[in-house]
């Protein structure tokens, strides 16, 4: 989730990790936030769990940075005081960072050792119960595709992630997974006491999506932390809705789920709306090992 980048000047270095757009989602669990305040408080929060001293620059939600240091997920830089770029590489070397800069500013001695920085890396926090609701298991190759919160007065509790397989991306025929992901930065947890989450479906002329509306299941503990998956047909029609008409016929999807806060113990229940778009979101990252223990693989 994060690249190295290096200031180097004649009386040292200065490092500094950026935050970018998550590479790999539900790795630990963490999920894409919806705003810059949420992507604040990953930074936070991996200050936290990787005990870390060195600075943090965080991207803009228009992911302006990453486009311009070329989109890779753990890329590394070297610029030099007035801002130029002195080297450049797309997966961040410890052994070839320091050769560079031994050969840009010297050796030191003694050099410096990962023990030197005394980092106290510590877990997640994971106050709720997770493995409870079995995940969903696809097969097929599936892309994420742009999803935009629309205006609500509570935060975003729930994060939807949209992905559609490889036939609808050939065929315009095909599946799409709803993943209706519980941030757990907003520590919040699903009340199983009270009704399950439903989603209602309002798609534009030359879009169908069956069926139309879901409900979570009943789970019998009071409650837990992990999402409610649905798979769902997908298809367009491209001579109703041409694709460059996509960008502006999104599909709607209307949520009310029921959130209790972990620490402040409020309980409520939410309706939010989602924008989604049928286009592949090249910032939305890959699921590795969906259904692992915990969301995702863990690093």
């Amino acid at each position: 989730m994060e690249t190295v980048a290096v200031d180097y000047a004649p009386r040292g270095v200065k490092f500094y990790y950026i935050y970018k757009a998550l590479a790999h989602p539900e790795n630990n669990g963490y999920i894409q936030p919806f705003t810059l305040e949420e992507r604040l408080l990953h930074v936070q929060e991996a200050k936290r769990t990787l005990g870390s001293g060195i600075e943090w620059i965080c991207d803009n939600m228009d992911n302006g940075l990453k486009a311009a240091l070329g989109g890779a997920p753990n890329s590394e830089f070297i610029i030099d005081p007035t801002g130029k770029i002195i080297r450049a590489r797309g997966w961040s070397n410890a052994t070839s960072l320091r050769t560079d800069l031994e050969n840009l500013i010297g050796k030191v001695s003694p050099a410096t050792m990962i023990a030197d920085l005394k980092m106290k890396p510590v877990a997640p926090k994971r106050p709720t119960a997770t493995g409870i609701v079995p995940r969903i298991q696809i097969n097929s190759v599936m892309r994420a595709v742009q999803v935009m919160p629309l205006e609500s007065d509570e935060p975003y509790y729930v994060k939807l992630r949209v992905e559609v397989d490889e036939s609808f991306m050939n065929e315009g025929l095909g599946m799409a997974y709803l993943g209706f992901h519980l941030d757990p930065l907003l520590h919040v947890h699903w009340n199983n006491l009270a009704a399950p989450i439903q989603f209602r479906v309002r798609c534009p002329v030359g879009i169908t999506m069956g069926p139309g509306a879901g409900r979570g299941p009943e789970i019998k503990v009071e409650a837990d932390g992990d999402p409610r998956e649905f798979l769902v047909g997908l298809e367009w029609d491209a001579s109703i809705l041409p694709a460059n008409r996509l960008a502006n016929s999104p599909v709607i999807i209307e949520v009310d789920y029921f959130a209790c806060h972990d620490d402040l113990g409020w309980c409520k229940p939410i309706r939010q709306q989602y924008e989604v778009r049928l286009l592949v979101d090249r910032n939305a990252g890959s699921v590795r090992g969906r259904g692992a223990r915990g969301g995702g693989r863990r690093r």
